[in-house]
């Protein structure tokens, strides 16, 4: 079981499109994937038409139960949804995940929750893809601890890459501390050709980040929207159109190294 964290200490840059999508397409290639959606806001868990507040067990839950390890694993098991897309699952996010550096405290390994969670159903996927929120905390950290491959959704604009410098230094830090081996890929998004500062943006992100970045970028596309709308990854509802094609050619690429 390979772990992917889709993370950005910066919103609106594409990291719950990214998931989606890339689950789509791992979906389409017959791997088994689980969804984790760790930000408090909700936003992949509504994508795919789950209500945050009427779900039994969530995130949250699995937090809590880390405290109990004899009933951990069960509770990360029935909190498991079945998706709409083909071989993917999810489990859930919930507005309690927002207390969760104050509900934790100063317990001791709170930091690898996630990743010891996981360690129960390792055999059982071949994907595990994790959206986090926009903020450094307790959430952000268990994601980065977890992963294998950490994919950096980067959009195309000045103010995107000031965040950028941010959140490497944040990984370099956990790379310091952890002394693991985690491929980083930054993947330019919403990058559209005929606006200079996108280009401009692009410019400084080869020049500048030639080792950790995805030789491609994720255009505009009016699809993405519709593929939001109808709850299903873009590949399922648009499959020749652009935005699809480079996520194809992204989870092609990050598999590679999985």
């Amino acid at each position: 079981m390979k772990i992917w964290t889709i993370v950005n200490q910066k919103g609106g840059v594409g990291k719950t499109t990214s998931t989606i999508s890339m689950a789509g397409c791992l979906s389409a290639m017959g791997y088994n994937t689980l969804l984790i959606d760790l930000d408090p806001q909700s936003s992949l868990t509504h994508y795919l038409g789950f209500d945050s507040e009427k779900n039994a067990l969530n995130m949250f839950d699995v937090f809590v139960a880390a405290t109990d390890k004899p009933r951990a694993p069960e509770v990360l098991r029935q909190a498991i949804l079945e998706t709409s897309i083909k071989n993917t699952d999810l489990i859930a996010a919930h507005m309690a995940l927002a207390t969760l550096d104050r509900t934790l405290g100063e317990e001791k390994g709170k930091g690898l929750i996630v990743k010891n969670a996981l360690d129960h159903i390792a055999n059982e996927y071949d994907f595990v893809l994790i959206d986090c929120p926009p903020v450094l905390g307790v959430l952000m950290v268990n994601a980065l601890v977890a992963a294998d491959t950490i994919v950096l959704p980067t959009q195309t604009e000045h103010l995107a890459l000031q965040g950028l410098q941010k959140m490497l230094k944040t990984i370099k830090l956990m790379r310091t501390n952890l002394k693991d081996k985690m491929v980083t890929k930054i993947v330019p998004t919403l990058f559209d050709r005929r606006v200079k500062a996108c280009l401009n943006a692009y410019s400084v992100l080869r020049k500048e980040h030639e080792g950790d970045l995805w030789r491609g970028y994720i255009p505009v596309d009016t699809k993405f929207r519709d593929a939001s709308a109808a709850g299903k990854p873009i590949s399922q509802i648009a499959s020749n159109s652009r935005g699809a094609f480079s996520y194809e050619k992204l989870v092609n690429d990050l598999v590679k190294y999985a």
